[in-house]
């Protein structure tokens, strides 16, 4: 049998959609500071040699370059005023929790509720700040070092720190903004947004090279059969659940008895999402992109960075997978769902697992269940972002595609629509109470048009 919840959502549609004018505000908001952000994209560092620039580019496109100006959206292949990006942000979000599960004085942060986490975000924000100072200087160094610099010196190493950092937080303020006023969550889809709007020019540069014979026809069917597929593959991992069975009680509350019933507990075999790939690559990122950039000045350190983690390097892929499983891990465990906080949620509503005693022994059983899904989570997600990396260095595919990207764009397109079908649904219960309300209000009255007066209680 279908519940009114499927019905309504089935009943979905675009005159919905129009009805919803706060829901239709939320997207217009969401689209205007996303266009806002493209725009920035185009606007250029000063002091920036643009023939020189497109020349390193088009040579280090099909590497670390092309990935990581997809990241950025094509802003740092015209190194634009956004070229940092959001990483510096997620970086510090990163260094954030992990110091909030390790020093005592931010883990009792985390436990204050609103106030906690206002103090820990504005921790964040200023972590952004160092972080982004520190990655803006080392790629004006490397600019220079890269004889990109129109005006090598220390007027032009200034300029660029202040206009990157200052593109970085103004970046952090979009997303926060369209996390609180938009629809969806406001970093994903930045980076989300950065990602599409590269897809058409790699596509064109891929079909091109197939015109030229560079590539052959069977690795074109191949390569976008290899995308559907994965793209199939993220949905129905995203989507897969392990249900555990929740028991509750016969209660009585004042002269009212309700009988027992029976839910479940839904756990995603994914719970972490998209943020460790996302954690992963970020930390992947910086390193490498400063010593290509360096070009023949880099230094021994460097000249070993960029041989042995460069995309497709087993140094890289083993570091990529144990990032991937560690974040996986720890972001689930300390963010997405705690079992401790879960089985205290489940003592307060009466709730129980069959079998099991409330309490340590049902956050120990939690722990039990989610650690085992985390194998197949974590073995997914490591199997998505290293696959296509793998075969992209293999067949020597001449644009940056990696399944991380593939990753991002589908789990951050799940839940923005999911997010727009709970204010849709919202929407038509507010609409099914007003109904109800004016009923009420028409059954209150007689024949006579009066309102009709309620028995006295004695």
């Amino acid at each position: 049998m279908v519940s009114a919840v499927e019905n309504m959502a089935a009943n979905t549609s675009w005159s919905a959609l129009g009805k919803a004018t706060d829901l239709r505000n939320r997207i217009l908001f969401t689209l205007g500071l996303l266009i806002v952000y493209r725009l920035g994209t185009f606007i250029p560092v000063p002091g920036i040699d643009g023939d020189a620039l497109r020349q390193f580019m088009e040579q280090a496109g099909q590497g670390i370059g092309g990935m990581v100006s997809m990241f950025t959206g094509g802003a740092l292949g015209r190194m634009g005023i956004f070229a940092l990006g959001i990483m510096p942000y997620i970086s510090a979000s990163i260094i954030v929790q992990l110091m909030g599960s390790m020093y005592p004085p931010w883990e009792a942060l985390k436990k204050e509720g609103e106030q906690g986490r206002k103090k820990l975000n504005q921790y964040t924000r200023y972590g952004t700040v160092a972080l982004a100072t520190v990655q803006s200087y080392g790629l004006a160094v490397s600019l220079e070092a890269g004889d990109i610099a129109a005006d090598p010196g220390m007027y032009f190493r200034i300029a660029c720190m202040i206009t990157l950092v200052g593109g970085t937080m103004f970046l952090m303020w979009l997303g926060e903004q369209i996390t609180a006023r938009g629809i969806g969550n406001g970093i994903s889809l930045i980076i989300f947004v950065g990602i599409i709007a590269e897809v058409p020019a790699a596509l064109a540069q891929f079909f091109a090279s197939g015109r030229s014979g560079a590539i052959s026809p069977a690795l074109i069917v191949g390569v976008l059969i290899m995308v559907v597929a994965t793209i199939m593959f993220v949905v129905f991992m995203e989507r897969a659940l392990r249900k555990i069975h929740i028991q509750y009680p016969r209660r009585q509350v004042g002269m009212k008895v309700y009988d027992g019933g029976s839910s479940h507990l839904p756990v995603k075999v994914n719970p972490a999402g998209v943020i460790p790939a996302i954690f992963a690559s970020s930390l992947l990122l910086l390193p490498v992109t400063i010593s290509t950039f360096s070009g023949s000045s880099t230094g021994p350190i460097m000249s070993w960075l960029l041989a042995n983690f460069g995309p497709g390097q087993p140094l890289y892929l083993l570091f990529f997978i144990a990032m991937i499983v560690f974040f996986t891990y720890f972001y689930t465990f300390n963010v997405s769902f705690k079992p401790d906080d879960v089985a205290d949620n489940l003592k307060n509503q009466n709730g129980f697992i069959p079998g099991i005693r409330p309490g340590k022994r049902t956050s120990e059983y939690l722990e039990y269940v989610v650690n085992r899904i985390l194998v197949l989570g974590a073995g997914y997600l490591a199997l998505v972002c290293v696959f296509p990396e793998i075969l992209r260095g293999q067949f020597a595919i001449p644009f940056y595609f990696g399944g991380t990207s593939v990753l991002i764009v589908v789990s951050v397109t799940m839940d923005t629509i999911q997010q727009v079908q709970s204010h849709l649904l919202a929407h038509q219960y507010e609409g099914l109470l007003e109904k109800s309300q004016l009923r009420g209000k028409g059954a209150g009255k007689g024949k006579s048009g009066r309102k009709k007066r309620s028995p006295v209680r004695k």
